[in-house]
């Protein structure tokens, strides 16, 4: 079940026939998914999941980490730098890209 599709949805600001054409099915489909009547293949899952830039894992309510879960690498971080690493994922993808530049500027 899409736990958590209808209040993206929402939040996003779209109708249901809007969701519907960025991911190619019908708005009676979105309307089964979010009403729990029917359940979407997992290539659906995922172009859902991809539209809100979240997880399927996110999006039927197996976890409550709304970030898009990625690729991560073993390092071993003190105090400050788990802080920065918490801040950081709660940034939109434009404000990351603007601490990215800063970044960049620095290592020149």
């Amino acid at each position: 079940m899409l736990e958590n599709l209808k209040k993206l949805r929402e939040e996003a600001g779209i109708s249901q026939k809007q969701l519907a054409e960025f991911i190619g099915v019908s708005q009676q489909s979105i309307n089964k998914y979010e009403n729990h009547n029917i359940e979407p293949d997992i290539d659906t899952m995922i172009r859902i999941a991809d539209f809100f830039n979240t997880s399927v894992d996110y999006l039927i309510g197996h976890t409550d980490l709304r970030r898009k879960i990625e690729l991560t690498h073993a390092y071993e971080l003190n105090t400050d730098e788990c802080g920065v690493i918490e801040r950081y994922r709660k940034l939109s993808r434009k404000q990351k890209d603007c601490i990215c530049t800063v970044i960049d500027s620095y290592q020149k």
